[in-house]
């Protein structure tokens, strides 16, 4: 080969080694970055493989508590107008929603029955006086004949007991005069007592059949000038009615409406199939505002307890060992631990076993949590830390 070439040839070389080197360095700048991000993505997954929870401690309740309750309503005297007298009605005189006084009339039933029988009862009543009468003139008569000794003894004793036979029939003459008198007196419906008229099954003309147990009542009564309210307490909470307990009632159709009532007395058992004990207070009610049969809801005030503690609901974990909680300790190390629930607020609980005030409780715990496993705060920051 000429010697002309050889600086061509040598250019070539030196070209080629820095081209394997560049090669080489940008293979090796490839291997370490992807290196770089297999140990950032691993990093990742060990810290998400944690869990992050949030923390709370429980609250003593020295401030008390309000235990809402369901509860209905009812009148504070309420009855069904029967009729006492057969016949067919004549007349009604108030509709539902009618206002009435004590002693008002209601309804007027047609009873020709009932008024023969009464005629019939008249006539007998007077045909025994009349014997009766006459029966005790005879017996006064043969007594004096027995002083003369015109008649026997035996004869006069027999007029005196026929004078007392024919006063008793009388009597009982009189008694079922007095009877149909009483029963014609019921073809006139009265309110028993003031109050509302809320229903009316009768009509003009309606057959009526008396001390009949498929007949419907004529009317419903209610007095609504004030309300009794029903109040289920449950069981762990019956040490709370005591003597001059108020509750504060609202009902759906007055929305942010309150009213007052107060207690008036207790079943003073528990209900074994519901586990209540059932309270009943009395709401005033002037204007009407509350309506019997009404679904209402019952604030009880809790007095203040030192002895519980408070927890949110959403902390409870219910497995098969039991109601329990998890705890976290300093080195965030969960542990599970067993609690009795003293009394159920609804959205928070108040425990009176198995916590101190000092413990760290985990506040919605993930559902695989388990004993000692490792956790973080989702307080202390984090790309992946929930927001609370």
């Amino acid at each position: 080969m000429s010697p002309e070439h050889t600086p061509s040839r040598k250019r070539l070389l030196w070209l080629g080694i820095g081209g394997l080197t560049l090669a080489a360095l940008l293979v090796a700048n490839g291997l370490a970055a992807r290196t770089r991000h297999e140990r950032a993505v691993a990093a990742w997954t060990e810290t998400a493989a944690v869990p992050q929870v949030l923390v709370l401690q429980p609250q003593q309740n020295r401030q008390g508590d309000t235990l809402r309750l369901p509860a209905h309503l009812e009148a504070w005297s309420k009855a069904p107008i029967h009729a006492r007298v057969s016949g067919y009605l004549k007349s009604w005189n108030s509709d539902i929603g009618a206002k009435v006084e004590a002693g008002q009339v209601l309804a007027e039933i047609d009873s020709p029955d009932l008024d023969q029988q009464l005629a019939q009862a008249h006539a007998r009543l007077v045909q025994e006086q009349a014997n009766a009468r006459l029966a005790q003139t005879t017996a006064v008569r043969w007594q004096n004949l027995v002083a003369s000794h015109s008649v026997s003894r035996q004869e006069a004793d027999e007029k005196t007991s026929n004078a007392a036979a024919a006063k008793a029939n009388a009597e009982a003459a009189a008694a079922d005069y007095a009877r149909l008198s009483a029963l014609e007196a019921y073809k006139t419906i009265r309110a028993p007592f003031a109050g509302t008229i809320t229903a009316r099954h009768t009509d003009i003309g309606q057959l009526i059949k008396a001390d009949n147990d498929s007949d419907p009542q004529l009317f419903d009564l209610a007095d609504t000038h004030k309300l009794r309210l029903y109040v289920p307490v449950p069981q762990n909470y019956a040490s709370v009615i005591r003597p001059g307990l108020t509750a504060e009632l609202t009902v759906p159709e007055h929305p942010g409406q309150h009213f007052s009532a107060r207690l008036i007395g207790d079943s003073t058992a528990i209900d074994q199939r519901s586990g209540t004990l059932l309270a009943q207070f009395v709401a005033d009610n002037p204007d009407g505002a509350l309506l019997p049969g009404d679904y209402a809801e019952a604030a009880l005030a809790l007095p203040a307890d030192t002895q519980g503690l408070s927890i949110p609901a959403s902390a409870l974990i219910f497995r098969a060992q039991g109601t329990q909680v998890a705890l976290l300790d300093e080195h965030n190390h969960v542990h599970l631990r067993d609690i009795h629930i003293g009394l159920d607020l609804g959205a928070r609980l108040v425990i009176d076993q198995g916590l101190q005030a000092a413990d760290r409780v985990i506040d919605n715990p993930p559902d695989a949590l388990r004993e000692g496993d490792l956790v973080q705060l989702a307080d202390a920051g984090g790309e992946h830390a929930p927001k609370a």
